[in-house]
């Protein structure tokens, strides 16, 4: 594939990431969005889920990284594996979209498994490229 839309993906899925991230912050700081995530369980998460949801931003966040530095949009941490992590973070979402799609909450499975299932197909294309 050539790679010019190779980076337009990485892009994609980097942008996609950035806004759960600031979803997941959001549900840190106790916003009530919590049928959206973790099974819908919580409209407003309790302090041990507002930790995880905290680190997932993070996590979202070096995802992001590392897809920019494996399509060489950036260049920082040039002794990073990419490669590996990438098939990591692919596999990871191809599993969070099948997690999603068994939520009992309508909410997650109307919106974050769509949003989960493109990012997984944008890494999996990116990966296999």
């Amino acid at each position: 594939m050539d790679s010019d839309i190779i980076n337009i993906l990485s892009v994609i899925v980097v942008i996609i990431c950035v806004a759960v991230s600031v979803f997941q912050m959001l549900l840190s700081l106790g916003f009530p969005f919590g049928e959206f995530a973790m099974g819908g369980y919580h409209r407003v998460l309790p302090i041990n889920l507002r930790v995880v949801s905290a680190m997932n931003a993070l996590i979202l966040l070096f995802m992001g990284f590392v897809l920019l530095q494996h399509t060489k949009i950036i260049n920082g941490l040039n002794f990073l594996p990419t490669n590996i992590f990438v098939w990591g973070i692919t596999i990871f979402l191809g599993l969070n979209t099948i997690a999603n799609l068994l939520s009992r909450s309508k909410k997650e499975r109307f919106i974050m498994t769509p949003l989960s299932g493109i990012t997984f197909i944008l890494c999996l294309l990116i990966v296999l490229s």
